[in-house]
């Protein structure tokens, strides 16, 4: 391709409207790509921390114990910790009001909490996706709306001429594809992303209700009066 039909040369002459279109998939493509990179960082803290956590959990001391340890690390109350937090604190409460409350219905108050917290952690993992999702399904359409006005200012160019040659055309037609292209840059890594990132916090969240399963078990033993709980 000569110098006159570069890319650069295409995109600074194309008209108005094409260039308007070509910075809104830039755009898109730069958002997707902060999206996609803080996503990833996200899930793998997540992640790690979980693995973390539990690994405390189960190392054998009491549920108060592990709780003053978070205070005393100043860890972050995310993920599985942010979960463990609101039932072992819906915990205590329950046994500060003793007799007056039911097992059943200190249990349930518990596990109401720790749902509530599970809910608010896995919306936190699930942010920014549906800024994915939406690059992923418009972006393609944006570039093809792009794509057809250029075919159209082409040929509306050659019918105002006697004698239409394939140099005068084909720049008309290059900026029309270069469109396209802009558009599936944007979608098709926002698209890949989006599963990807799904499927981890789909992983995280089963892997949060599993560890609020657990910790129900051993509360309903504590509020029961078999001991303290325990880790």
């Amino acid at each position: 391709m000569n110098g006159g039909l570069s890319f650069t040369h295409l995109v600074f002459q194309a008209s108005f409207l094409a260039q308007v279109i070509l910075a809104l998939l830039l755009l898109a493509s730069i958002l997707s790509w902060a999206v996609i990179f803080s996503k990833r960082s996200l899930l793998a803290r997540a992640k790690r921390q979980a693995v973390d956590f539990e690994a405390r959990f189960w190392s054998g001391g009491t549920l108060g114990d592990l709780y003053a340890s978070m205070g005393r690390n100043h860890e972050p109350e995310e993920g599985v910790a942010a979960i463990f937090k609101a039932g072992y604190e819906e915990f205590t409460r329950q046994q500060g009001v003793g007799s007056r409350s039911e097992p059943e219905d200190a249990l349930a108050a518990v596990q109401r909490q720790m749902r509530v917290a599970q809910v608010r952690e896995v919306e936190r993992l699930e942010g920014g996706l549906s800024m994915l999702a939406t690059i992923a399904s418009s972006s393609p359409y944006v570039g093809l709306f792009g794509t057809v006005w250029g075919i159209m200012s082409a040929f509306i160019a050659i019918g105002n001429v006697k004698q239409a040659s394939l140099a005068m055309v084909a720049p008309g037609i290059a900026e029309a594809l270069i469109a396209t292209a802009m558009g599936l840059f944007a979608a098709i890594p926002a698209m890949i992303a989006f599963n990807f990132f799904t499927r981890g916090v789909e992983r995280l969240e089963t892997r949060y209700h599993t560890f609020a399963e657990e910790m129900i078990g051993i509360v309903d033993r504590g509020l029961r009066g078999h001991g303290q709980a325990k880790g």
